[in-house]
């Protein structure tokens, strides 16, 4: 089912986050515009890029730039259809991210028996690297271990700060890590020492599954919370 809905909490902010959920693998793209520009953002293009070609239109907005958390199949598919209707939009990527957009075996497609790849990135960005995209000024901070340099998109110049997070911590779990080359210990690691550091009141939107805030997941994540035994804080 698709979904157009606002996923932010703090009241009247100065900017809109819409998802459009894709029916496959329920994967949720987001864009992503500031009140008063023309333009905006799209993180993670997924099988339903018809929706959100829909939702510029009727926003008035024209994409700024493609940001892409990690080279996942399901979160790259609509990075070609979004390429050929807007060339010159710059696609953005983790630096250690990029070879995937490019390997159907690296992606995962190929192993789910439908190979596909993306248009390689125009930038790639690194961990601590600031990136400012339709008046946006983001943290990029590099997160491996669901993949091997995915990234998330940190916007603190806000009260509260947001999360473009791909599939590195979901409302009480954290992505996946039982494929070849996966590292748990560094995903684990990434979320305390760069997630868990931001205010309690920090929007997590993931790339599966409903936002989330750092405080919640630091309490309860079974996974990489306080309940998990792993959490301490002051202990990293």
């Amino acid at each position: 089912m698709n979904s157009d809905r606002d996923q932010t909490s703090a009241p009247s902010p100065p900017y809109s986050i819409a998802a459009i959920e894709s029916p496959e693998f329920a994967q949720i793209a987001y864009v992503v515009w500031r009140q008063g520009r023309d333009d905006a953002v799209v993180v993670d293009p997924g099988f339903d890029t018809e929706t959100i070609v829909d939702l510029l239109k009727r926003k008035n907005r024209r994409i700024a730039a493609i940001l892409n958390t990690h080279g996942h199949a399901d979160h790259i598919v609509g990075n070609r259809a979004l390429k050929e209707a807007a060339p010159d939009v710059p696609l953005i990527i983790g630096r250690n991210e990029a070879f995937l957009l490019t390997d159907a075996f690296a992606n995962l497609s190929a192993v789910f028996g439908m190979p596909l790849t993306s248009p390689p990135a125009d930038r790639l960005v690194d961990d601590g690297e600031r990136l400012e995209a339709a008046g946006f000024l983001f943290l990029v901070r590099e997160i491996p271990g669901h993949s091997p340099g995915s990234v998330v998109f940190i916007a603190d110049e806000f009260e509260p700060p947001f999360v473009l997070g791909g599939d590195v911590l979901f409302a009480g779990g954290v992505g996946r890590t039982d494929k070849p080359g996966d590292n748990p210990r560094a995903l684990l690691e990434g979320i305390r020492s760069k997630l868990f550091t931001l205010p309690n009141d920090t929007l997590i939107l993931p790339g599966h599954g409903p936002p989330t805030t750092v405080g919640e997941e630091r309490r309860t994540n079974p996974f990489v919370g306080e309940s998990a035994g792993l959490y301490r804080p002051g202990s990293w």
